[in-house]
């Protein structure tokens, strides 16, 4: 019996011949051909897409905080694009790691979160805070859903490795000892703003992405707000929930320690009433105005938390110490989060397709 005699076929080309088969599916699997993706995918976090509307959309939702009167260049524009993807790839990476723990939200958990942001509102008023924001109740509850699975991921993978000892509290002390060293009274301040320009607001500067858009809104919030505090709700929490201060509404509001000095270089109304304050009560709703502006730029509230007099502080006082172990604690879970996050990215495979593109586009 004669046998057959295939041609053999050159070795480059085995993988192009296999790919373009009939039988792509199982030969792509043997001889390692790249799974493809849509134009709509600009990377992937083992192998899960991130779609370019999920960039878009944090770029849309930030560029009103460009303080650039003038649009931003291509090249500005591409950069920031870059940036937005890098914080959705990290995102998705720790979403990953949580649910191989077992650490995703529950239900449970998600329609408690939600029933707190609901709190201070009617129906009405908080479905139209959603479409101020873009977002479908859908959308906010996977939000609500993955802040709560990244927040109970760091607490096991990173919090809760972090331990302040009496020595450490002591050394930091005998180190920064002028750091307690009041030249002038201070004032423990929290605030809560709320402003009137219709610029976007930074995505996650509030729990609720609440923003007023306009004057009348930003007056019927804090008035709002106001009412609120007068009936006794939690400051700290009102501020993490509602305030528009990019700078301290994660903190629940607290400024720190104000000196003096420093109150008194703020347009007087500020200062006049934080210094009738006693530790633990409120300002009226006081305006916030702009260098030779003549109308509000917005509203804010401030409450008097506590009122230092000049003098050395000691060791043994325990606010002192409280205010050490926070300082560390913050400190060593800004590195441990910075390190966790380098361990995450050596044991993921990121392909991210945005950054690809720009740099073969470069030279264009």
């Amino acid at each position: 019996m004669e046998r057959l005699l295939v041609p053999a076929l050159p070795r480059n080309s085995a993988v192009t011949v296999a790919c373009a088969s009939i039988s792509i599916v199982l030969l792509s699997a043997v001889l390692g051909c790249k799974h493809s993706y849509g134009p709509d995918v600009v990377a992937t976090v083992n192998g899960e897409p991130i779609q370019r509307s999920e960039v878009e959309k944090l770029y849309r939702d930030n560029l009103g905080n460009n303080n650039n009167k003038e649009a931003p260049t291509k090249e500005q524009a591409e950069a920031t694009r870059l940036g937005y993807l890098k914080q959705l790839i990290d995102e998705e990476m720790l979403q990953q790691a949580a649910k191989k723990m077992n650490l995703v939200a529950s239900d449970e958990e998600v329609d408690a979160k939600l029933a707190e942001m609901k709190a201070p509102y009617t129906q009405e008023e908080f479905a139209k805070r959603l479409q101020a924001a873009s977002l479908s109740l859908n959308e906010l509850r996977v939000q609500i859903r993955r802040n709560l699975t990244s927040e109970k991921l760091m607490n096991k993978e990173v919090n809760s490795r972090i331990n302040i000892t009496d020595a450490d509290v002591s050394n930091f002390y005998n180190a920064n000892k002028a750091q307690f060293n009041f030249i002038e009274p201070k004032y423990n301040i929290a605030d809560i703003v709320v402003t009137s320009q219709p610029t976007p607001m930074r995505q996650g500067t509030n729990l609720q992405n609440s923003k007023a858009s306009n004057d009348t809104e930003a007056l019927k919030k804090i008035a709002m707000i106001h009412s609120h505090l007068e009936s006794g709700e939690d400051f700290a929490t009102l501020a993490s929930n509602l305030s528009e201060n990019t700078n301290d509404a994660g903190n629940g509001g607290n400024m720190g320690f104000v000196p003096e000095s420093s109150l008194r270089n703020q347009p007087p109304p500020i200062f006049a009433a934080i210094s009738r304050l006693q530790p633990g009560q409120i300002t009226d709703v006081i305006p916030i105005l702009a260098p030779g502006a003549k109308a509000p730029v917005g509203y804010a509230i401030y409450k008097l938390i506590e009122k230092e007099p000049a003098g050395q502080r000691e060791l043994n006082d325990p606010r002192v110490q409280q205010d050490i172990r926070q300082q560390l604690r913050d400190s060593r879970s800004q590195l441990l989060r910075a390190a966790y996050y380098e361990m995450m990215r050596n044991q993921t495979k990121v392909e991210n397709h945005l950054a690809e593109q720009i740099f073969k586009n470069g030279a264009q």
